[in-house]
């Protein structure tokens, strides 16, 4: 039998989060670097668990390369995104439309 596809992927062996490629269910057994973690929310697909313990100011690397900072402590396998999470690039709360009403060009 072969072994189940596992709904994380590791995109750079510098990576300190996992991509979510398959809807994740609170409850769910996962498998960080060989350590069984249960998923502690329901996380869709696209979005980070962590690949290791990161405390607030940690760089967050995706691709090799830092994405952004915690801005909370997250353990291992919890949810990376802009709740916990900022750009170091741009400002993601100050995002509008420029120039015209949402919907139109």
């Amino acid at each position: 039998m072969s072994k189940p596809i596992s709904p994380l992927i590791l995109l750079h062996p510098d990576d300190n989060v996992l991509v979510v490629r398959a809807a994740i269910r609170a409850g769910d057994a996962l498998d960080i670097d060989g350590t069984p973690v249960t998923a502690a929310q329901d996380v869709t697909v696209g979005h980070k668990l962590a690949r290791r313990a990161l405390a607030a100011g940690d760089k967050v690397l995706k691709y090799g390369a830092p994405i952004g900072s915690m801005t909370a402590a997250v353990d291992v396998g919890g949810h990376v995104h802009m709740h916990n999470m900022k750009s170091d690039y741009i400002a993601s709360h100050t995002r509008q439309v420029v120039g015209g009403s949402e919907g139109g060009h």
